[in-house]
């Protein structure tokens, strides 16, 4: 079990806590076959009003309607870009998935226990995503282990915090759950999301699981291969650029 000395502990999800091959493989492909639909399908629905009017702003086009809207949020799906109103939209599908069963989230069979334990020890626990709140919250609801979302104190999402590649986010993070940034750590696969939370006067962890292309370490930041082991791996890092982060015990 990784030992953090923190007062609060914020979670990336895909390739951290759960399965980029579940969001990438499962959750995009149901989300896309069903994008025009749900547009169609919900005319009179409220969010629809501000959604439009995001995704016009979002993608210059002021004179969008539900056609163009419907072929721009499919075309930021197949880029994978990480637009908010395409984050949006994708949440509330999947939100009608998980209640009708046809999707759970998924979760690495360590992190259940680490949850309980680090709660245990009185760290604050928060998840940052790119995916929306609402996808996010069910997502740890719907898991293979049941509801994990009571493990968790709160979401971040690119509407609350804002890019998860820069500094700010970080800060304004740090701002709403008001605890001092050298009290937090942040645990990603990605190292430019782990840079982005150092230079904002955060620790940082990287996780790369073993079945990772990239390798086993994320460069300039100790690593490990799970939530559950105490091993460090020291891949493509010196103890200096190392120094005050917080490592695994």
């Amino acid at each position: 079990m990784i030992s953090l000395r923190a007062n609060a502990v914020v979670l990336d999800i895909e390739g951290t806590t759960g399965s980029p091959a579940h969001v990438r493989d499962v959750l995009f492909p149901y989300a896309r076959q069903r994008l025009s639909g749900w547009l169609h399908q919900h005319r009179g629905d409220p969010r629809l009003k501000d959604l439009l009017a995001d995704i016009r702003q979002e993608s210059g086009r002021p004179g969008l309607g539900i056609a163009d809207a419907a072929s721009q949020l499919a075309a930021w799906s197949d880029a994978d870009v990480k637009a908010a109103p395409l984050k949006r939209i994708q949440g509330w599908i999947w939100a009608e998935g998980y209640s009708a069963g046809s999707l759970h989230g998924h979760v690495y069979p360590e992190v259940p226990e680490v949850l309980r334990r680090w709660r245990a020890d009185g760290i604050s626990l928060y998840t940052y995503s790119s995916g929306s709140v609402k996808a996010q919250l069910d997502w740890f609801r719907h898991t293979g282990f049941g509801d994990l979302s009571v493990l968790l104190d709160g979401y971040f999402d690119l509407e609350t915090a804002g890019p998860k590649n820069a500094p700010g986010s970080y800060r304004r993070i740090r701002d709403m759950i008001g605890v001092p940034a050298g009290t937090c750590v942040f645990l990603s696969d990605s190292g430019n999301e782990l840079d982005a939370a150092t230079a904002a006067g955060w620790h940082s962890v990287g996780v790369r699981r073993d079945d990772d292309p990239r390798g086993s370490g994320v460069p300039d930041h100790v690593t490990v291969p799970a939530l559950s082991v105490r091993r460090t791996k020291n891949s493509d890092r010196t103890p200096e650029k190392n120094a005050g982060k917080v490592p695994p015990a």
